[in-house]
Protein backbone atom coordinates (compact mmCIF):
# COMPACT_ATOMS: atom_id res chain seq x y z
CA UNK A 1 0.00 0.00 0.00
CA UNK A 2 2.85 2.69 0.35
CA UNK A 3 4.65 4.16 -2.72
CA UNK A 4 7.18 6.45 -1.70
CA UNK A 5 6.71 6.78 1.93
CA UNK A 6 2.84 7.33 0.48
CA UNK A 7 -0.02 5.54 1.13
CA UNK A 8 -3.89 5.59 0.70
CA UNK A 9 -6.08 4.77 3.23
CA UNK A 10 -9.41 5.06 5.09
CA UNK A 11 -10.03 8.18 7.21
CA UNK A 12 -10.32 8.66 11.15
CA UNK A 13 -11.29 11.21 13.32
CA UNK A 14 -7.65 11.26 14.10
CA UNK A 15 -7.58 13.23 10.78
CA UNK A 16 -9.90 15.76 11.34
CA UNK A 17 -7.55 18.59 12.09
CA UNK A 18 -5.31 17.37 8.59
CA UNK A 19 -8.85 17.22 6.36
CA UNK A 20 -10.01 20.91 7.93
CA UNK A 21 -6.83 22.70 7.57
CA UNK A 22 -6.60 21.43 3.61
CA UNK A 23 -10.15 22.51 2.94
CA UNK A 24 -10.09 25.49 4.89
CA UNK A 25 -8.35 27.81 2.01
CA UNK A 26 -10.87 26.84 -0.42
CA UNK A 27 -13.03 28.48 2.07
CA UNK A 28 -11.57 31.29 3.20
CA UNK A 29 -9.35 32.18 -0.22
CA UNK A 30 -11.16 30.79 -2.87
CA UNK A 31 -14.48 29.35 -4.86
CA UNK A 32 -14.07 25.87 -4.59
CA UNK A 33 -16.46 25.66 -1.99
CA UNK A 34 -19.39 27.55 -1.77
CA UNK A 35 -18.94 27.34 2.35
CA UNK A 36 -18.25 30.74 3.83
CA UNK A 37 -17.04 29.44 6.88
CA UNK A 38 -13.94 27.15 7.44
CA UNK A 39 -15.17 24.03 9.39
CA UNK A 40 -13.18 22.99 12.77
CA UNK A 41 -11.96 19.99 13.19
CA UNK A 42 -14.54 19.00 15.72
CA UNK A 43 -16.91 19.78 12.26
CA UNK A 44 -15.11 18.07 9.78
CA UNK A 45 -15.09 14.42 12.55
CA UNK A 46 -18.87 14.96 12.70
CA UNK A 47 -19.32 14.92 8.87
CA UNK A 48 -17.32 12.24 8.46
CA UNK A 49 -18.64 9.98 11.30
CA UNK A 50 -22.20 11.16 9.72
CA UNK A 51 -21.56 9.33 6.32
CA UNK A 52 -18.78 6.78 6.99
CA UNK A 53 -21.23 3.64 7.02
CA UNK A 54 -22.28 4.35 3.75
CA UNK A 55 -19.33 6.58 1.78
CA UNK A 56 -15.82 6.20 2.51
CA UNK A 57 -13.42 8.84 3.61
CA UNK A 58 -9.87 8.22 2.26
CA UNK A 59 -6.87 10.28 2.69
CA UNK A 60 -3.39 10.26 1.21
CA UNK A 61 -0.64 10.18 3.69
CA UNK A 62 3.17 10.45 3.72
CA UNK A 63 5.98 11.06 6.39
CA UNK A 64 5.07 14.61 7.09
CA UNK A 65 1.18 13.74 7.46
CA UNK A 66 -1.68 14.21 4.80
CA UNK A 67 -1.51 15.67 1.92
CA UNK A 68 -4.97 15.13 0.46
CA UNK A 69 -8.00 13.92 0.60
CA UNK A 70 -11.63 12.23 -1.40
CA UNK A 71 -14.66 11.21 -0.38
CA UNK A 72 -18.06 10.59 -1.26
CA UNK A 73 -21.63 11.75 -0.30
CA UNK A 74 -25.19 11.55 -0.77
CA UNK A 75 -26.10 12.81 -4.31
CA UNK A 76 -30.07 13.41 -3.37
CA UNK A 77 -31.94 11.88 -0.77
CA UNK A 78 -34.66 10.59 -2.78
CA UNK A 79 -34.71 6.44 -2.54
CA UNK A 80 -33.73 5.97 -5.82
CA UNK A 81 -30.98 8.02 -6.66
CA UNK A 82 -29.33 5.74 -4.05
CA UNK A 83 -27.07 4.34 -6.20
CA UNK A 84 -25.22 7.82 -7.10
CA UNK A 85 -22.88 8.96 -4.99
CA UNK A 86 -21.68 13.03 -5.31
CA UNK A 87 -17.33 12.63 -5.02
CA UNK A 88 -14.99 15.58 -4.16
CA UNK A 89 -11.28 15.55 -3.51
CA UNK A 90 -8.97 18.30 -2.09
CA UNK A 91 -5.53 18.50 -1.80
CA UNK A 92 -3.03 19.89 0.21
CA UNK A 93 -1.50 23.52 -1.68
CA UNK A 94 1.65 22.61 -1.56
CA UNK A 95 1.40 19.49 -2.58
CA UNK A 96 -0.26 19.51 -6.13
CA UNK A 97 0.95 18.53 -9.34
CA UNK A 98 2.24 15.02 -7.45
CA UNK A 99 -0.61 12.55 -8.76
CA UNK A 100 -2.50 12.45 -5.64
CA UNK A 101 -5.82 13.74 -7.05
CA UNK A 102 -5.70 11.04 -9.75
CA UNK A 103 -4.62 8.42 -7.14
CA UNK A 104 -7.30 9.14 -4.81
CA UNK A 105 -9.89 9.49 -7.18
CA UNK A 106 -8.71 5.70 -8.41
CA UNK A 107 -9.05 4.37 -5.42
CA UNK A 108 -12.60 5.93 -4.63
CA UNK A 109 -13.97 5.04 -7.84
CA UNK A 110 -12.86 1.34 -6.85
CA UNK A 111 -14.28 1.39 -4.13
CA UNK A 112 -17.43 2.80 -4.78
CA UNK A 113 -17.43 -0.04 -7.63
CA UNK A 114 -17.00 -2.55 -4.80
CA UNK A 115 -20.47 -1.04 -3.15
CA UNK A 116 -22.77 -1.28 -6.12
CA UNK A 117 -22.77 2.37 -6.87
CA UNK A 118 -23.71 2.51 -10.22
CA UNK A 119 -22.97 6.53 -11.03
CA UNK A 120 -19.99 8.90 -9.72
CA UNK A 121 -21.06 12.77 -9.69
CA UNK A 122 -18.99 15.91 -9.45
CA UNK A 123 -19.65 19.88 -9.31
CA UNK A 124 -16.95 21.83 -10.27
CA UNK A 125 -17.25 26.07 -9.73
CA UNK A 126 -15.85 27.28 -13.04
CA UNK A 127 -13.46 28.21 -14.40
CA UNK A 128 -11.14 25.61 -12.91
CA UNK A 129 -9.16 24.00 -15.81
CA UNK A 130 -6.99 21.93 -13.57
CA UNK A 131 -10.38 20.22 -11.67
CA UNK A 132 -11.63 19.64 -15.38
CA UNK A 133 -8.42 18.14 -16.46
CA UNK A 134 -8.17 15.43 -13.42
CA UNK A 135 -11.82 14.51 -13.49
CA UNK A 136 -12.05 14.27 -17.31
CA UNK A 137 -8.76 12.03 -17.30
CA UNK A 138 -11.01 9.70 -14.91
CA UNK A 139 -13.45 9.67 -17.61
CA UNK A 140 -16.21 11.84 -16.05
CA UNK A 141 -17.68 14.05 -18.66
CA UNK A 142 -20.08 17.36 -18.70
CA UNK A 143 -23.56 17.03 -18.29
CA UNK A 144 -24.16 20.26 -17.59
CA UNK A 145 -23.70 24.16 -16.32
CA UNK A 146 -25.90 25.82 -13.86
CA UNK A 147 -25.12 29.47 -14.91
CA UNK A 148 -24.66 32.09 -12.12
CA UNK A 149 -25.79 29.58 -9.03
CA UNK A 150 -23.21 30.89 -6.53
CA UNK A 151 -22.42 34.07 -5.34
CA UNK A 152 -18.99 34.24 -3.06
CA UNK A 153 -16.01 36.71 -2.88
CA UNK A 154 -17.91 39.84 -4.53
CA UNK A 155 -19.13 37.99 -7.90
CA UNK A 156 -21.25 35.18 -9.29
CA UNK A 157 -20.19 31.51 -10.42
CA UNK A 158 -21.35 28.95 -12.42
CA UNK A 159 -20.96 25.07 -11.90
CA UNK A 160 -20.44 22.80 -14.14
CA UNK A 161 -21.35 19.05 -13.35
CA UNK A 162 -19.60 15.99 -14.68
CA UNK A 163 -20.65 12.32 -14.22
CA UNK A 164 -18.66 9.13 -14.65
CA UNK A 165 -20.69 5.66 -15.22
CA UNK A 166 -19.43 3.02 -12.87
CA UNK A 167 -20.80 -0.10 -14.27
CA UNK A 168 -23.54 -0.47 -16.79
CA UNK A 169 -27.49 0.19 -16.05
CA UNK A 170 -29.00 -2.48 -17.19
CA UNK A 171 -32.72 -4.15 -17.17
CA UNK A 172 -32.58 -5.78 -14.02
CA UNK A 173 -32.97 -3.87 -10.65
CA UNK A 174 -29.67 -2.94 -9.06
CA UNK A 175 -28.49 -5.38 -5.81
CA UNK A 176 -28.46 -3.58 -2.12
CA UNK A 177 -25.62 -1.30 -1.54
CA UNK A 178 -22.79 -2.94 0.86
CA UNK A 179 -22.10 -0.50 3.46
CA UNK A 180 -17.99 0.62 3.93
CA UNK A 181 -18.13 -2.08 6.93
CA UNK A 182 -19.17 -5.31 4.80
CA UNK A 183 -16.81 -3.94 1.88
CA UNK A 184 -14.02 -3.28 3.75
CA UNK A 185 -13.70 -7.65 4.18
CA UNK A 186 -13.49 -8.16 0.77
CA UNK A 187 -10.68 -8.66 -1.35
CA UNK A 188 -11.42 -5.96 -3.35
CA UNK A 189 -11.19 -3.12 -0.89
CA UNK A 190 -7.34 -3.68 -0.69
CA UNK A 191 -6.52 -4.03 -4.38
CA UNK A 192 -8.56 -0.63 -4.65
CA UNK A 193 -6.22 1.21 -2.39
CA UNK A 194 -3.03 0.18 -3.69
CA UNK A 195 -4.28 0.70 -7.50
CA UNK A 196 -4.39 4.36 -6.21
CA UNK A 197 -1.17 4.18 -4.22
CA UNK A 198 0.50 2.86 -7.23
CA UNK A 199 0.32 6.25 -8.81
CA UNK A 200 1.57 8.17 -6.57
CA UNK A 201 4.69 9.98 -7.33
CA UNK A 202 7.56 9.37 -4.89
CA UNK A 203 8.37 12.58 -2.41
CA UNK A 204 10.96 14.53 -3.38
CA UNK A 205 11.30 16.75 0.04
Amino acid sequence: MQTGNQGIRLATAEDAAAIAAIYAPNVTEGVASFEMIPPDAAEMARRMAASADRYPWLVCERQDGVTGYVYASTHNVRDAYQWSANVTVYIDERCRRQNIGRALYTALLALLKLQGFYNAIAGITLPNAGSVGLHEGMGFRLVGVYRNVGHKLGRWHDVGWWSLALREALGAPPEPLLDVSSARKLPGWQVALEAGAALLRPSRR
